[in-house]
């Protein structure tokens, strides 16, 4: 028993030792994306890139407070961690294929073969107690088939990890959009709250000069008609900023007015999000986005289950066995001479499938393509959205600084026009084309200014923020003086 025992195990270790595996070798395909950024894009030269955790690139307290929150409670993101572990459980299951199942078994046979079916012509009562140790339908990976296997469950555990990754990113900036759309709502119906009572106390100003004589029925029109004016902008506002509470509770898992301990905000003026980044190339900022990662583990994946569609056109050779002992009394188990041994292997090659395997190995090829060309519309989506974005930072950095002074222009004049009514020199009616010149300009201030954090939230969510170095430890941030959102207009 312990030669043919030894032959079995050399023999086992000898296939092993000389499987080969037909899945293709991987190579990554080349980033299909200019070399450079477009013209538009002004970035200070550099051969790396670095970015802030969301906790040092959103300053805001309470920003910081919903962002936690949301990373707890948000129900999406939840399933897709609870993905994480499906895939990895799934992968677990695949790699115990690579490894013999090995089982302890306990049996008693008993039978009783009646004296009309036995050869002597007598009852025949027999039983017979094993106990062993079974290699149950081992699969020895000649071809790789198992590997190639494995190494696609390996791929779609590590695809599943990248999206859930790219979820948080997304989770964070929509969370930090939703915020700031909330902030300009608030500041914009506080502004309204403001022009109404102004233009009320105008409204009843000018009843009382026309009631003594001093003031016509045309001007107190004309200031009812803008009150009014005011008071529906001031509704409007206020259904939005409703609306976008909803939204960031949404995204929150819970509403703000449930988390008692939420620290004091930040004015949009005051958010002081930092979007100066160092960029590198394009393929070393891309490459490293979650959704790209994604993307290629898909593809390592598909290019893994090739090799096991060519693997089913060979021999599958798999081995059972075991080895224990047996007695037919129970006493007798482990009597001297009571060892027992089996070894079964089994060779199986396919002759007629009707072509399911020329077919299954036809569906992994196209698999493959299909993978690369979604891993590369990934890269070409991943640079549009990035060159989008920095080429617009600046513009609208240029845009606010314009809006900002518009409004500051625009209040001037109206503190002027208000001096030159007061004085008798110009109409009621100059006085009221200001107040909505300056009311639309301050709007358009507020409106703008959350575009540009607006963007810069994006960026943070476009350049895949939270790089991990080697040790998993986040990267500080390192910034440029250039395209910082001018300023402090307004603070």
């Amino acid at each position: 028993m312990t030669n043919q025992y030894k032959k079995s195990t050399l023999i086992i270790l000898a296939a092993l030792l000389g499987s080969c595996s037909l899945m293709p070798a991987y190579q990554r395909p080349g980033a299909p994306v200019p070399a450079a950024w477009p013209d538009s894009v002004k970035l200070k030269a550099t051969t790396g890139l670095a970015l802030a955790d969301w906790h040092n690139y959103f300053p805001d307290p309470r920003l910081q407070a919903l962002i936690a929150a949301a990373l707890e409670n948000n129900r999406d993101l939840r399933i897709a961690t609870a993905r994480i572990a499906e895939a990895r459980a799934q992968y677990g299951i695949q790699r115990a294929d690579r490894l013999p199942n090995v089982n302890l078994a306990a049996t008693r046979n008993a039978s009783l073969t009646p004296a009309s079916a036995s050869v002597t012509g007598s009852a025949i009562e027999a039983q017979r107690y094993d106990v062993s140790v079974n290699v149950v339908s081992y699969e020895l990976d000649f071809w790789g088939r198992v590997s190639s296997l494995n190494a696609f469950a390996k791929g779609s555990y590590f695809a599943t990890e990248s999206a859930q990754r790219a979820f948080r990113l997304s989770l964070i900036s929509d969370v930090a959009n939703a915020y700031l759309s909330w902030l300009e709502m608030s500041e914009r119906t506080q502004l309204a709250v403001t022009t109404v009572k102004a233009r009320s106390e105008t409204r009843d100003l000018l009843g009382r000069r026309r009631e003594a004589g001093v003031s016509t029925d045309t001007d107190w029109l004309q200031a009812e008609g803008s009150y009014q004016a005011a008071a529906a902008e001031l509704a409007n506002l206020q259904q939005q900023q409703a609306a976008a509470e909803n939204s960031l509770n949404f995204l929150v898992g819970k509403s703000m007015a449930e988390m008692k301990d939420l620290p004091a905000g930040r004015s949009l003026a005051e958010q002081g999000i930092n979007s100066d980044l160092f960029a590198g190339m394009p393929a070393e900022v891309l490459l490293r986005r979650p959704d790209v990662l994604a993307a290629e583990q898909q593809l390592i994946a598909a290019n893994a289950n090739i090799g096991a569609a060519r693997a089913a056109f060979l021999p599958r050779i798999s081995l059972t066995g075991s080895v224990g002992t047996a007695s037919r009394t129970l006493s007798g188990l482990f009597d001297a001479g009571s060892g027992a041994w089996s070894f079964q292997p089994a060779i199986i090659l396919p002759l007629f499938e009707g072509g399911r395997n020329t077919a299954n190995l036809d569906i992994a090829k196209a698999r493959k393509v299909i993978a690369v060309a979604q891993y590369e519309k990934t890269i070409q989506q991943a640079f549009r959205e990035v060159a989008d974005l920095l080429s617009a930072r600046d513009k609208i950095a240029a845009q606010l600084a314009a809006q900002q002074a518009n409004a500051d222009a625009q209040n001037q004049l109206l503190s002027l026009v208000e001096a030159r009514y007061q004085a008798g020199i110009v109409s009621h009616l100059e006085v009221l084309d200001a107040q909505r010149a300056a009311f639309a300009a301050e709007q358009g201030a507020i409106q703008v200014r959350r575009i540009w954090l607006s963007s810069a939230t994006q960026l943070y969510k476009a350049f895949a923020g939270e790089s991990h170095d080697a040790t998993g430890s986040n990267t500080p941030e390192k910034t440029t003086p250039e395209g910082t959102a001018p300023g402090d207009a307004g603070k």
